[in-house]
């Protein structure tokens, strides 16, 4: 397991290959950048998530490779929900909307079907894994 100065790192470079190559980058076919404002600090966070699709709709879950803890950025848009994703080489403001109940369980079967590591991650940890609708802002 990377340590955490190890991730940022790693991710740092992710983003700069992302934002090089208008949102193309070698290996991952479904990236996003997702731009929160922290919930403590006030401070733009950016953050490469793999991201699903719902027809026309993007969601993202909050996995952490099954790690026990949410991660930072699940936080920062429960506190912030308006937030900016990159995609495409486009940028745009959305809404970050949390999945429940019915909605949850077909996103979480859907993300499975298009991720399989999902249900793994699921399995690691205690916690549910939260889905995240990215809804846009006109």
């Amino acid at each position: 397991m990377p340590t955490p100065e190890e991730f940022k790192q790693f991710n740092r470079q992710l983003i700069a290959e992302f934002r090089a190559n208008a949102g193309k980058v070698d290996d991952w076919d479904s990236l996003l950048l997702l731009t929160t404002i922290g919930a403590k600090s006030s401070v733009p966070h950016t953050t490469p998530l793999v991201y699903s699709t719902d027809g026309d709709r993007i969601f993202i879950i909050a996995a952490t490779s099954g790690e026990p803890k949410h991660p930072a950025w699940y936080h920062n848009l429960l506190a912030n929900p308006e937030v900016n994703i990159e995609l495409d080489g486009e940028s745009r403001r959305m809404r970050a909307v949390i999945a429940e109940g019915q909605e949850y369980e077909r996103l979480f079967h859907l993300r499975a079907d298009q991720i399989p590591e999902t249900v793994a991650y699921q399995k690691m940890t205690t916690r549910r894994l939260p889905i995240v609708v990215l809804e846009q802002i006109d």
